[in-house]
């Protein structure tokens, strides 16, 4: 019984429709509930008002003005907010108002409107499928992996022409979590993920591409297979191509769900990009069968990670040959330009701007055989342009690029889930492996 609860999808209109109509006829209750006259009526009502004004004007400021959270809110996020803070409204006024039953009714109206606009936030967002999934955030069954007896240079290319899949090989990858120790940088990370095809797990897996992800920020290791369906979408390719794919690797570039090291090293935040490139990559080369050139090796990510995507793919494309960029910023960021620089880069603006992808790109110069493939929201204006600005800086100095446009999705895991389905199968063609369709 508490396993189906969980695994209650709250996405569905199952879910959302009785959801929302019991919380609209509580709040008629609560706006007619005896005592009742016409005065006490319009004094609720106008209370609601103000409460929806009030909420869209702190989404306003908070969102648009402040921009604490790095996102630009969609009509149905404001319209939600706006409606959580006019049933607070009313639940204020009655509670004023007296009359325990009536109070009451007034908090259950509040409590059902609240988890209404909850259930609607997150489904415009496309975060949490069910509750699960929003009260464990890596449920993914820790393993260790031994270190290969081949090293990195000893190991052959795979040439997928010659590939059959052996007898015995699992129908579908999996997800575990690991440890990758942070022996170079000490910066202190969560667990990570890796996910591995099906050709992976067998007794003498092939040598593979890989892709190293990374989550946003607020996030978890996890999220891009939690949320994004990474793994789905790779199952997918890997059904239709005799179990070969990607191996993916998902460290923790961020140390907790609310920080944001930038994907840089700095004295105050850690280590994280030496986490990232040296000990990451060195764990990755000790304990799975990967190739060693870049051609092998993809960065992607979602906003923040996407941003530290870009970041590593323009400094080290010794290392990845390709990246997936979806809603990337312009430049490393935490709160505004000026807090970056104070807490990253040793008040130095020139070590800030040195930092953004751009830049990076044009110090390199020209890149050869370098693929990145942009993915952005169609309703999200501000990554839109950064990601247009990007795309023109990666074009100039060589790199190829693609620019998928989820439609009418803005900066959110829908917009994720819809350029991994369409990018993917690029930079999987790009990393050696057989091209296909949307996944």
């Amino acid at each position: 019984m508490l396993h189906e609860l969980l695994r209650l999808k709250i996405t569905d209109s199952d879910v959302l429709v009785p959801v929302d109509v019991i919380a609209g006829l509580l709040v008629l209750w609560a706006l007619v509930v005896r005592p009742w006259s016409l005065s006490r009526f319009l004094v609720r009502i106008a209370a609601m008002g103000v409460g929806a004004v009030v909420g869209l004007g702190l989404v306003w400021w908070f969102g648009d003005v402040q921009d604490a959270f790095g996102v630009a809110f969609t009509p149905i996020t404001r319209m939600w907010v706006a409606f959580a803070v006019a049933a607070v409204a009313l639940l204020v006024t009655v509670a004023v108002q007296g009359g325990w039953g009536r109070r009451v009714i007034a908090l259950t109206a509040a409590a059902a409107v609240v988890l209404a606009a909850g259930l609607g936030v997150n489904v415009d967002f496309g975060f949490y499928k069910d509750i699960q999934q929003a009260l464990v955030t890596n449920p993914y069954p820790y393993k260790d992996l031994p270190v290969l007896a081949t090293g990195p240079t000893t190991r052959p290319a795979l040439d997928p022409s010659g590939w059959h899949a052996p007898a015995g090989m699992p129908a579908k990858g999996e997800a575990i979590s690991v440890r990758i120790p942070a022996t170079v940088s000490h910066f202190h990370a969560r667990k990570a993920v890796v996910w591995l095809p099906p050709a992976a797990r067998t007794a003498h897996p092939p040598t593979l591409p890989v892709i190293v992800a990374l989550s946003g920020q607020p996030g978890e290791p996890s999220d891009l297979f939690q949320t994004g369906d990474m793994g789905r979408f790779l199952d997918r390719y890997a059904a239709a191509h005799d179990g070969l794919a990607p191996i993916v690797v998902s460290p923790d570039q961020l140390g907790a769900p609310n920080r944001n090291p930038m994907c840089v090293d700095s004295r105050r935040l850690g280590r994280s990009e030496t986490y990232v490139m040296t000990d990451t990559v060195d764990w990755i080369r000790k304990h799975l069968p990967v190739a060693a050139a870049p051609s092998g090796w993809a960065v992607a990510g979602f906003s923040e990670g996407a941003t530290c995507a870009m970041q590593f793919s323009s400094e080290f494309p010794d290392v990845f040959g390709s990246a997936l960029a979806i809603s990337s910023e312009p430049a490393p960021l935490t709160g505004s330009a000026a807090n970056s620089i104070k807490v990253a880069f040793d008040g130095s603006a020139a070590k800030y701007r040195a930092a953004a992808p751009a830049a990076l790109m044009a110090a390199h110069g020209h890149y050869v055989d370098h693929l990145t493939v942009f993915g952005v929201g169609q309703d999200d204006a501000p990554y839109r342009r950064s990601t247009a600005m990007l795309d023109a800086a990666a074009r100039k100095v060589g790199i190829t690029t693609e620019v998928i446009v989820s439609p009418g999705s803005a900066h959110d895991w829908n917009t994720v889930r819809y350029v991994l389905a369409h990018g993917l199968p690029t930079v999987i063609a790009h990393l050696g492996l057989p091209a296909s369709g949307a996944l």
